[in-house]
């Protein structure tokens, strides 16, 4: 059982070990079109791991802004 304990304890340092990516914004995907096409592509490439990433929405829903602007559709937050 202390095997276990130890092993647990160690298994949940080394969690926390991991380099974390920065978490960029909705507007700052908006802007950074060519981050933000990287971004999509390697989140398509491993969608079991980082589909629901803050990232991977955050530049989804940028994209997904932009076509919609480029488009001449309203915003939803513009309606007043």
């Amino acid at each position: 059982m202390k095997k276990f304990a130890v092993l647990t304890v160690i298994a949940i340092a080394l969690v926390g070990c991991g380099e974390k990516e920065a978490v960029q914004s909705v507007d700052w995907y908006k802007e950074h079109a060519a981050e933000r096409k990287e971004m999509i592509a390697k989140c398509k490439d491993n969608a079991g791991e980082l589909e629901g990433s803050p990232n991977c929405v955050n530049a989804q829903q940028a994209d997904n802004q932009s076509v919609n602007a480029r488009r001449g559709w309203v915003q939803p937050n513009s309606i007043k």
